[in-house]
């Protein structure tokens, strides 16, 4: 009997052993799971793991502003959308907003939430030291997309950007080439404080304020991106009959809500037309319009800049320094008189 008891003590024990070892393996890398554990080897020497997200994947938290903002802004969207999968490598979570103190909610979640990578393009160019500290403390690299901030560059790994005050005065010289009598101008702008915005403006408003006897900004108003704000606006000025004959809108949905306010007021626009109606982002559809000489100008701002991350991501990876902080994609401004199907084609997003 006591043969008996040892040996039904001594398999109890085993049975036990076994099971406790089955629950501990719940956490491995090997489940996929996105909990607190950390691999035994690939450690980064804090509480992430080296290789980030679930099953090693690169675990990415993305900022952007909201997809219907504009044409670009769906494109840019889309275009991330379709790098950032988990075919490619990355675990990636998306969050949208227009307002600043929303998106550096965003990215205290996903700092707090261990991503690899914060991927950035910010509704404000203001206010982001404290939160980009927070992420540089906590091992987060930053990776700014589209606009530019105001902070200081050891905050963040690179920036891509568009050169929005270039973009400004490429607009601007183009306009002054036109040798009008008088410039009387309805500006509308974007989101305040956005880096498009100040860029875009900026150079609209030294113009103006070099030579005001030839530049008058007849209305300045921000139409927040949107085609109906910007033609509320125009038809505001419309009916209060101010004298204007040239439209600069910051994008090209607010340059056709403009369009829309002329037509109905029965105000001729484009090539040799009353009004010169400028806008920006080279949407496909702008730039027909621009080609059938119903607008005089747009700008480009080009929305396709995750081949530019994902550079960066796999550099930063290898453990390779990075050349350059702050790469500007090259960009132009297309000329009603002189843009071909082809430009319409190629650069139309």
């Amino acid at each position: 009997m006591k043969l008996k008891k040892m040996l039904g003590i001594i398999l109890t024990a085993a049975m036990c052993t076994s099971m406790l070892a089955a629950c501990g393996d719940t956490g491995s890398t090997g489940n996929g799971s996105t909990g607190d554990s950390k691999p035994a080897s690939g450690s980064t020497g804090d509480s992430k793991p080296a290789s980030g997200g679930k099953s090693g994947l690169i675990r990415v938290g993305i900022i952007n502003n909201d997809p219907n903002e504009s044409g670009y802004r769906t494109a840019n969207v889309n275009d991330l959308k379709a790098t950032f999968t988990e075919a490619n490598g990355y675990d990636a979570q998306f969050s949208y907003s227009l307002k600043n103190e929303e998106q550096i909610s965003y990215a205290q979640k996903y700092i707090q939430d261990e991503v690899d990578y914060l991927l950035l393009s910010a509704a404000d160019t203001a206010g982001w030291d404290t939160v980009l500290q927070d992420a540089k403390k906590a091992g987060v690299k930053v990776i700014l997309f589209d606009r530019t901030i105001d902070a200081s560059e050891d905050l963040y790994e690179a920036s891509i950007v568009s050169d929005m005050a270039k973009e400004g005065k490429t607009a601007v010289d183009w306009l002054k080439s036109q040798n009008l009598d008088k410039y009387q101008v309805i500006h509308l702008q974007g989101v305040m404080g956005s880096a498009a915005q100040k860029g875009r403006s900026a150079a609209l408003t030294e113009a103006a304020e070099a030579d005001s006897s030839k530049w008058e900004i007849v209305t300045e108003q921000t139409a927040e991106w949107n085609a109906e704000k910007a033609q509320q606006i125009v038809q505001t000025a419309i009916d209060a009959n101010k004298k204007f004959n040239v439209i600069y809108a910051e994008n090209d949905d607010m340059a056709k809500g403009a369009v829309a306010a002329l037509d109905k007021a029965n105000i001729s626009h484009g090539v040799g037309k009353d009004v010169i109606v400028m806008g920006f982002d080279c949407n496909k559809w702008a730039l027909e319009e621009l080609k059938a000489g119903n607008w005089n100008y747009d700008g480009q701002c080009n929305p396709f800049q995750s081949s530019y991350i994902t550079d960066i991501i796999k550099k930063l990876e290898a453990g390779e320094k990075l050349s350059e902080k702050t790469i500007v994609m090259d960009e132009k401004g297309f000329d009603a008189a002189t843009i071909t199907q082809e430009d319409v084609d190629k650069y139309g997003i």
